[in-house]
């Protein structure tokens, strides 16, 4: 079900315009969709983005835009200050609820890892999964059981289930979450080694994922 958001329509602005408008309390943004007329500017609670940003940030928003009507988008960019964090600029885009559409879920580890029962350390390599499926499909978060997982062993994307319907995006031998074995019982020969591994895992994901935004 689509999250209600109440978006207020805006005209052109100067910077100027723009700082008194977050001094209000309100984010400027913009509404991009092939339903339109034009392009939509807008403005938004700051609060009530920020809450979204933290809870549902890839849920389906239902946005009233004055005489274009409601319709479904979904954030897609969204601009902060490099040194306080505040919320400089946000952008929607509308999608077609019977169409696919791409986006990053994030990941949660489950259930207790026998590995980490014996002493190993537990490394979370992927924290958020590209997907695609239809909007109303897109879940809030996807759960990596990791209770059978041993020291030594590794989770890819490829071993995640995952909801009916929602097609993971992201490579698929890519390193989700890794068992290390405990480092007080490894040879300094076997740490390198270990540091070595978990660096190169560490890399791949990273490849994986500016792949993954150049095909997007």
């Amino acid at each position: 079900m689509a999250i209600a958001m109440k978006a207020d329509q805006r005209n052109v602005s100067t910077k100027g315009e723009l700082r008194e408008l977050r001094q209000q309390g309100k984010v400027p943004g913009i509404v991009y969709g092939k339903l339109l007329n034009a392009s939509a500017l807008v403005a938004i609670d700051e609060k009530e983005l920020q809450g979204l940003l933290r809870s549902h940030p890839n849920a389906v928003l239902e946005i009233e835009i004055g005489t274009q009507g409601k319709h479904s988008v979904m954030i897609s960019d969204v601009q902060r200050d490099s040194l306080s964090r505040q919320l400089l600029h946000v952008d929607f885009h509308q999608v077609n609820m019977n169409e696919n559409v791409r986006a990053n879920v994030r990941i949660e580890a489950g259930g207790d890892s026998e590995g980490v029962r014996e002493g190993g350390i537990l490394q979370v390599i992927l924290h958020e999964l590209e997907v695609q499926c239809l909007p109303g499909d897109i879940p809030e978060s996807i759960t990596v059981d990791i209770a059978t997982l041993g020291v030594g062993e590794s989770l890819l994307v490829r071993d995640l289930q995952l909801p009916q319907g929602v097609e993971a995006k992201t490579e698929p031998e890519m390193v989700v979450v890794t068992v290390l074995a405990p480092q007080k019982e490894l040879s300094e020969e076997e740490r390198e080694d270990a540091a070595v591994e978990l660096a190169e895992a560490e890399s791949r994901s990273k490849e994986a994922q500016l792949e993954d935004l150049k095909t997007i």
